[in-house]
């Protein structure tokens, strides 16, 4: 049986310590999977689509990791690709206590939920860290992978027509 995991988020955008994770999931399990997660409910920094393709770009080095966009529940994407399990990423003790909650609500309806710790060189990384520097014209290339970058310097193009 192929093991599956899958890697949720709304990745808005992709961090590098979003792709360490990634990577060392790649080392772990036969396939990833990378569920983009979108919310209506919520106005995105990037459109779905533009967060898809630079995460595609930002993990194509990697064989056995796939991105997927979903519009619907994490537990119904987990059932969709097979996962057995579903992976969290931990920085600090706040995301501990948010996920385990999480944890215990998923646990009767989806696979069961790992964490992963961030290392320390990343644990300081988030995506709304790097919305925020890069809303006010701040450098985020040493917080992104390059694809992400791109993506992102389309959104400015975007904003300044």
């Amino acid at each position: 049986m192929r093991r599956i995991a899958l890697f949720p988020g709304s990745f808005d955008p992709l961090t590098l310590g979003h792709l360490d994770l990634i990577e060392r999931l790649s080392a772990l399990y036969d396939e990833v999977v990378v569920g983009v997660m979108s919310n209506p409910a919520k106005k995105p920094y990037l459109e779905d689509e533009e967060r898809l393709r630079s995460i595609e770009r930002s993990v194509e080095h990697l064989a056995n990791v796939r991105v997927a966009l979903s519009h619907g529940a994490t537990v119904d994407l987990a059932r969709q690709c097979g996962a057995q399990v579903m992976v969290r990423g931990l920085r600090s003790v706040t995301d501990f206590e948010y996920e385990t909650v999480l944890a215990a609500g998923y646990r009767y309806m989806a696979p069961e939920t790992l964490f992963l710790p961030a290392r320390a060189e990343c644990g300081a990384i988030s995506s709304s860290m790097v919305r925020d520097i890069h809303s006010v014209g701040g450098d985020v290339a040493k917080l992104v992978p390059q694809p992400v970058m791109e993506a992102l310097a389309r959104r400015d193009a975007r904003k300044e027509k």
